[in-house]
């Protein structure tokens, strides 16, 4: 199956990025020091190569297999024991639906006005820069900081009555969401409005493209509401794997859509990677007729859920490499 077409190999050969940075730190702070940094590397060696590079000849010393595998063993008693494996539960997933809504409409706003627009608090500059900060204030607190009543993480904060307790993380992940991602996608949607707008053109086609991303999470939403194990809460891994496939091939298929000039509204392909939600849903309702047993181990149908994601996902990534690089003539991890 061919993802790129005639069209969109003619309209590669025209298209030019167009971005906008309004973020303070990343003109003061963090261009020059690009500026700087990239100059030490020759141009045609991509950067993320680098990585790439270590891995397959990296010998970690002994003590990092001891680690893991008492961590494992760990995890593993711990989801058997205790029922859960992961000290958030279903924060997890809101963690990863927090990174993934502002990063889908970005992309759908860029589809429409053609320009990456990225206002004066961003997510790839001061959320990205958050991220790490956080890690960098973690290895002085530890993890457990965050997980505690948030009296006890903030002293400062001891005072605040009749609230039952929250732990740090819970407060977080509300913050983010009230002045961070809420924020962001109204400034998404105020823009393609403009945008669709001024070419006479229908805001209810531009928000159809949305549709996918939606369906995705109510699909999960709704698979984990009548999920007898709970996946959400004791699987979180394996399901934001799984989604997070599945949200890139969404993201993909919107962004070569745009490369190529597709025409705007709704991609019914990129419906491909909800297909297996109706096999996983039913599965979990059939747990509803026999004492909450399924007709398929859940385990099972979300390794499977993993697995398909993931196949798609690579089907998507490896075509339109191989349709672009022969497009074009050009290689793929070249800049030059």
């Amino acid at each position: 199956m061919g993802y790129v077409g005639q069209h969109g190999v003619a309209t590669l050969r025209r298209y030019k990025y167009s971005g906008v940075d309004h973020s303070l730190v990343a003109k003061y702070i963090l261009q020059p020091f690009w500026s700087r940094f990239v100059n030490l590397f020759p141009l045609w060696f991509p950067l993320h190569v680098s990585i790439d590079i270590g891995i397959p000849w990296l010998s970690p010393p002994r003590w990092v297999h001891l680690a893991h595998g008492m961590l494992l063993f760990l995890y593993q008693f711990e989801a058997l024991a205790f029922g859960s494996t992961a000290m958030c539960g279903k924060a997890t997933f809101w963690y990863w639906f927090i990174a993934a809504v502002p990063f889908y409409c970005a992309t759908w706003e860029h589809f429409f006005t053609n320009t990456l627009i990225l206002p004066i608090v961003n997510g790839p500059t001061e959320g990205l820069m958050l991220i790490y900060l956080c890690h960098f204030f973690t290895f002085f607190t530890g993890a457990e900081w965050w997980a505690q009543d948030f009296r006890k993480s903030i002293p400062l904060l001891n005072w605040v009555p009749l609230v039952p307790e929250v732990p740090v993380y819970g407060i977080a992940l509300f913050l983010m969401i009230a002045f961070a991602v809420i924020p962001t996608i109204g400034s998404n949607i105020h823009n393609v409005y403009k945008v669709v707008e001024a070419r006479k053109g229908s805001m209810l086609l531009a928000l159809a493209m949305l549709f996918p991303f939606g369906l995705l999470l109510a699909g999960v939403l709704v698979w984990s509401y009548l999920s007898p194990s709970d996946i959400m809460r004791n699987q979180p891994h394996l399901l934001v794997i799984g989604t997070g496939f599945a949200f890139g091939f969404l993201v993909g298929r919107m962004i070569l859509a745009h490369l190529c000039d597709e025409p705007k509204g709704l991609k019914t392909g990129m419906c491909m990677s909800l297909a297996y939600f109706p096999f996983a849903i039913a599965n979990a309702l059939t747990a509803r007729l026999d004492d909450g047993n399924p007709l398929v181990d859940e385990q099972l149908v979300l390794l499977m859920y993993c697995l398909f994601t993931v196949a798609l996902y690579m089907h998507f990534a490896t075509s339109v490499i191989h349709e672009i690089t022969n497009a074009l003539g050009i290689h793929c991890f070249s800049i030059t």
